[in-house]
């Protein structure tokens, strides 16, 4: 059990920090033993006694005096390094004259953790404020130049390996679906699906010339093959037959995600209404920002989607900064669907801080708008479904990985071989944390002149080849939502065994849990550079609820 001691205006960030890691904890009582006791916000643990002492702040405080702890001068953000890989940190940093070589800063290579080693108990010291770092990623978010690192996941897994690493063992339930290794979520954003409706717009201009000129000089950069050229080539051709409804619309063929993803369920975001550019607290927003159709228009398609097991979710407009509108815009949604509107991904990702509350109070089960146009990662530093700390019961599905962001000129602008590099890190963090990984490839992307449709395929078969649970946007959040149920009713250390309790929600038509125990390892380890490193754990499945001795 962790008690812990923070500031009561974190309260809630403690509590949602500790549903992603998923663990025994309470708040601190006085009178109470525990192995572990976290210190974070200015809390002062003189007369804390425990196996294990946690100390976060980002400044000197009085128990550095007491215990000599030499504190070198405090600085606003840093770059740590966690065993080599990238560790960035938002908020005021301190490292020591003395510590260990697990936590470093890159480029003086001084240590942001200082650890203290008495008979069995251990006293460690580090140089950041855990939850003002987990209030900055899940508010504010991660720049640009960071978002490859999944730095939320980071802490969870450093404070982990702190606690198993000082001999204290560890049982947690890891965001991992019993019987597969991690989560993969296929969405699709619904912006242009019918090019008949395209009328001499900037839309039809831009894809004139990306289908024409801009697919040459593709081909002669080594970009494009000359088969996609010539498919480009002869769309453009067809494009006077589909005006006059003698040809095939090109555009309105996103239903053929059904065939290419073989019976794995996918969300569809779509816009509620056309010709509405949307406003803002500041105004009106662009005008391209205005779609040229709306749910009704592609009505004949839905019944398709919805028996191959999609989901159709609201591609909002408005939604974002007004619940009278976000209502309107759901509504309009079940209309047509005659499906239950349960989620959201705004419009060229309209949010601020306030969109959590507004969407929550317009009756949304979940958000997925947190991601970026500009790259592909961690905005929120993070694989899971997390609560954004305004709401009280919205969740928000991360956005991971847009096919504009990898393709686009002014983007990240990658070849496909290039965009696989980027790929890469991506699957191996899924491997390596669980979580859901979210992938939105729009409605045109497999058709002229985008034509990413094999590179699709093989991000579906590279999932599958990594035996991920493929899942609606509302299945996956129900999912974590029924994680978020679990609670540790007992968890008890017997000397050579550790009896734990858990009751959570049954459901049957979503994967249970694992109950994961992590065995302590020898406290040598934790002054060095091992941590992390050797790690052992068993996995027990269980749904619903599990009663449980597992040897030490």
């Amino acid at each position: 059990m962790i008690g812990v001691m923070a500031n009561p205006t974190e309260e809630h960030i403690v509590r949602e920090f500790f549903e992603l890691f998923k663990t025994p904890w309470e708040f601190y009582r006085v009178g109470r033993c525990y192995d572990i006791v976290l210190c974070a916000g200015g809390s002062k643990p003189e007369q804390v006694t425990a196996k294990l002492l946690l100390l976060y702040a980002g400044a000197k405080t009085d128990s550095d005096a007491t215990r000599n702890v030499q504190v070198e001068p405090q600085r606003k953000g840093a770059r740590l390094s966690l065993l080599g890989k990238p560790f960035p940190i938002y908020g005021n940093v301190i490292t020591f004259s003395h510590g260990a070589s697990i936590l470093t800063e890159d480029g003086s290579g001084k240590p942001a953790v200082y650890v203290h080693q008495s008979g069995e108990k251990v006293f460690a010291r580090i140089g950041y404020d855990l939850f003002r770092e987990i209030q900055n990623l899940l508010i504010t978010g991660q720049p640009a130049e960071n978002a490859a690192i999944p730095t939320l996941d980071l802490h969870i897994e450093f404070l982990r390996d702190l606690i198993t690493c000082s001999g204290i063992p560890l049982v947690e339930i890891p965001p991992v679906p019993d019987g597969y290794p991690f989560i993969a979520c296929l969405t699709h954003d619904l912006d242009h699906a019918s090019i008949r409706r395209h009328r001499f717009d900037h839309t039809i201009l831009g894809f004139l010339y990306r289908a024409t000129l801009g697919s040459v000089i593709k081909v002669a950069r080594g970009r494009f093959s000359l088969e996609k050229l010539f498919t480009n080539i002869a769309a453009v051709a067809k494009l006077p037959f589909i005006y006059l409804g003698l040809a095939r619309d090109i555009w309105y063929d996103f239903d053929h995600y059904v065939e290419l993803e073989k019976g794995k369920p996918s969300t569809f975001f779509v816009i509620p209404f056309e010709n509405r550019p949307g406003c803002s607290s500041k105004g009106r927003t662009p005008s391209a920002r205005a779609t040229r159709y709306d749910v009704s228009h592609i009505a004949g398609k839905i019944p398709r989607l919805i028996s191959a097991g999609c989901e159709i979710g609201l591609h909002g407009i408005d939604a974002w900064f007004e619940g009278s509108k976000g209502r309107e815009e759901s509504r309009r949604i079940s209309e047509i669907s005659t499906t239950a509107t349960l989620g959201v991904r705004m419009h060229w990702l309209y949010s601020d801080e306030r969109s959590p509350s507004v969407l929550e109070e317009a009756g949304f089960s979940y958000d997925s708008t947190v991601g970026y146009n500009d790259t592909v990662g961690y905005r929120a530093g993070t694989v899971q479904v997390f609560k954004p700390l305004p709401a009280t019961r919205l969740l928000e599905l991360p956005m991971h990985v847009m096919d504009t962001a990898l393709f686009y000129p002014g983007r990240l602008g990658l070849s496909e071989t290039e965009a696989w590099k980027w790929m890469s890190p991506l699957f191996d963090n899924a491997t390596h944390y669980g979580g859901v990984l979210t992938i939105n490839w729009h409605d045109r992307s497999i058709a002229p002149e985008r034509l990413w449709g094999n590179f699709y395929i093989g991000l579906l078969d590279e999932l599958t080849a990594r035996g991920a649970w493929f899942s609606t946007a509302a299945q996956a959040v129900s999912w974590f939502r029924k994680r978020r149920s679990a609670v540790f009713e007992k968890v008890n250390d017997e000397g050579d065994r550790l009896w734990v309790n858990v009751v959570a929600e049954t459901t049957d038509d979503l994967p249970g849990f694992r109950l994961r125990f992590h065995r302590p390892r020898t406290l040598s380890t934790l002054g060095d550079a091992t941590i992390g490193l050797g790690e052992k754990y068993t996995d027990c499945a269980f749904n619903g609820s599990i009663d449980i001795r597992l040897p030490n």
